[in-house]
């Protein structure tokens, strides 16, 4: 103890500390050797060694206490700033000393390199006038802030005070700072858990991506453009699998509470609904539907369920029903519903589109349009009908044997084919005919080198007529699936498939005319395939095209019969010059209103037919609602053909006992969900949760 003592003060000094402490020890009865050889009370000792030699020096004074009192240290002015409490219990022989932490005082003179003062000026923190950038009290140095000056701002190290002055009076620098609200770790953690989420929904993808794929790529990427302190931070983001499915039934959610407010809160919506199984046997119901917001007609998912029991009429009826219910949707609103017409969904009694009527008497019923299209086109002649199924034949007989497909692709590299496989036909798809018909027409050259003598149909690759008619099939059929694709797709409307149908009788009958000419320039595949060959078309060959031609013609006229159009004036309001016998007086003279308004004609031109009659209900509501209520029926089932081709790459045979109802409302939707608001919801901002 001597020794520690010698060291920092002179023999005097020690021999009165070493008087102190040997008389503190016989008055608490404590043994000087043990004080001295365990390690936890030499601090103490050390501590009141000090406290002793403060008050020999006039530096403090310590007033001990008794066991129930605690030490009121009496602080000098001149000792205020190095000591700040001492403590001395009898009962416990400890002493504890503390050390207040020194704040340094702001001078003028640390403006010449570049330092203002920001906070309390009485223990303020250093900013500096050119970066704003704030250090901390310490900082308050001229060493420091010199230092700081010459590697951050080398440019400006020999300025005068005066610089720095002008710097600080600027008015920009005078401007009061703007609040900015910082997230925590934890809260922007949850957020960036939100957003990875929200992606792998998107993309369909199997929950684990983001920890063992998304997470591992953002350090090393983050790792790589900035440091390792900032790619450790990464760690906080949860993705675990049991995380992200939790942030997707809160994205869904939060997604299906907004589609409510909007259904709750519009017109009218129409209904699209279909039924399906999955991959592992259950019976899934997706129904959209289609409402106006916010001057625009807009397309969602509203359900997708999965039927536990029978997928009848009334089952269907009893899921939608429910969710109605729930959510408190008045089914008054419902102005039409699209179905594809199945046993399951259309029927008289117990069959749901009934039971939908039932309780919306206001509303409609309507055969999906590409499905009458899609039956239209299935009439044909014998002799056309038997060169498609030979035509299938050949495809299967190369399809049907993996051996055959990879030899017929050496082939057809080694010939420098367009082309190095057939496509496999199906009734199901209703483009498969036109592709897998001009993909045939196209390798016949490299079939004919590949097809064994022994093949019964072999001989058909070198039949000119058989060629002539699988010319002619090619064409139609690409014909046809060119109108079928122009009917697909989001907000089409009645009128855009009748202006389609109406456009293929003209041609049906325009191509018939030609053909009796004996003019095939409408049918390029079978024109080049004539100039080839240098041959003319027989006339069996022409008749059966033009009966071909006239009875497409006479049953898209039975799926699509022209009736009397009492809603054109919605089509273009500004040709009409008489009443339509739909509207009422007050109406048509709303509509005269508009038709005679030269802006409302310009924004004709520029918006879509649902954007424009959607854009006038706040100047023109009766008339304009009349027209939103007619462009709101479904045309097509093309969103629900889409959404099954979506759950069927989203629940797979090795995610069977996914629940994909969460995903299809995430990709199959057009609102975002707003993850601020999930995030704010949260009363614990964990990263874990």
């Amino acid at each position: 103890l001597l020794c520690i003592l010698s060291y920092n003060f002179n023999i005097f000094v020690i021999l009165n500390v070493y008087s102190k402490l040997t008389m503190f020890c016989t008055t608490n009865s404590l043994p000087m050797d043990l004080l001295l050889k365990q390690g936890n009370l030499k601090q103490e000792v050390e501590s009141f060694c000090y406290q002793i030699v403060s008050e020999s020096n006039d530096q403090k004074v310590g007033i001990l206490q008794s066991e129930d009192e605690q030490l009121q240290p009496s602080v000098s002015k001149k000792s205020e700033g190095e000591l700040s409490r001492v403590k001395f219990m009898s009962n416990s022989n400890k002493i504890t000393f503390s050390k207040k932490p020194k704040r340094r005082k702001y001078d003028e003179s640390y403006l010449s390199f570049g330092f203002t003062y920001f906070g309390n000026r009485d223990a303020p923190h250093a900013q500096c006038v050119l970066c704003k950038k704030i250090l901390s009290n310490s900082s308050l140095a001229p060493s420091k802030l010199r230092r700081h000056l010459e590697t951050k701002h080398a440019a400006y190290k020999d300025k005068d005070i005066s610089f720095f002055k002008q710097h600080l009076d600027s008015p920009e620098n005078n401007k009061p700072p703007a609040p900015k609200i910082v997230n925590t770790d934890n809260e922007s953690a949850t957020e960036a858990s939100y957003n990875v989420s929200y992606h792998i929904a998107l993309s369909g993808e199997a929950h684990t991506i983001g920890e063992l794929l998304i997470k591992p790529c953002a350090k090393d990427v983050v790792m790589r453009m900035f440091d390792e302190q900032y790619s450790k931070k990464i760690d906080a983001v949860q993705l675990s699998n049991s995380t992200v499915a939790r942030r997707i039934k809160d994205l869904a959610a939060d997604i299906e509470e907004e589609l409510v407010c909007r259904l709750k809160i519009c017109d009218g919506f129409s209904l699209q609904l279909d039924e399906s199984a999955d991959v592992s046997g259950l019976a899934v119901l997706l129904v959209f539907v289609r409402y106006r917001f916010n001057k625009s007609i807009e397309e969602d998912l509203l359900l997708c369920e999965s039927l536990q029991s029978n997928a009848t009429g009334e089952e269907i009826f009893n899921c939608i029903n429910s969710f109605m219910q729930k959510h408190e949707i008045e089914w008054e609103k419902c102005v039409d519903v699209c179905s594809d017409a199945s046993r399951a969904v259309d029927g008289k009694i117990a069959e749901a589109v009934t039971l939908i009527k039932y309780v919306a008497p206001e509303s409609t019923s309507s055969h999906c349009l590409l499905y009458r299209h899609a039956l239209a086109v299935k009439v044909m002649p014998t002799s056309l009908k038997n060169v498609l199924d030979q035509a299938v034949q050949i495809i299967n007989y190369i399809k049907a044997r993996p051996h055959q497909s990879r030899l017929l692709k050496i082939l057809c590299e080694e010939m420098g084919a367009q082309h190095t496989a057939l496509l496999l036909n199906t009734e199901v798809r209703w483009l498969s005919r036109g592709k897998v018909l001009v993909r045939l027409f196209e390798l016949r050259r490299e079939l004919l080198v590949f097809m064994d003598s022994a093949f019964r149909l072999s001989d058909c690759l070198t039949n000119s007529s058989w060629l002539l008619r699988l010319a002619y099939l090619a064409d139609i059929f690409t014909k046809l699936n060119e109108v079928n694709l122009s009917m697909q797709g989001k907000n089409v409307t009645v009128f855009t498939v009748f202006d389609k149908m109406s456009s293929l009788l003209r041609k049906l009958e325009f191509w018939a005319s030609s053909v009796e000419e004996e003019n095939f320039d409408c049918f390029p595949t079978l024109s080049d395939f004539l100039t080839e060959i240098n041959s003319t078309v027989d006339k069996d060959i022409c008749s059966a095209i033009v009966q071909h031609l006239r009875g497409l013609r006479s049953a898209l006229l039975k799926y699509f019969p022209v009736t009397n159009d009492n809603n054109a004036w919605v089509r273009n309001p500004f040709t009409v010059t008489v009443k339509p016998a739909s509207l009422v007086a007050r109406d048509y003279e709303s509509l005269i209103d508009l038709t005679s308004d030269s802006q409302v004609k310009q924004n004709f031109s520029e918006l879509s037919l649902n954007d424009f009659w959607s854009s006038l209900i706040q100047e023109y509501p009766s008339i304009a609602r009349r027209a939103v209520r007619v462009l709101l029926p479904f045309a097509t089932m093309h969103l629900c053909e889409t959404g099954f081709s979506y759950y069927a790459a989203t629940k797979t045979k090795y995610r069977k006992r996914l629940d994909a109802a969460p995903h299809m409302r995430i990709r199959l939707s057009n609102i975002t969900p707003n993850i601020k608001r999930i995030c704010d919801k949260k009363t614990q901002k964990h990263c874990s949760h």
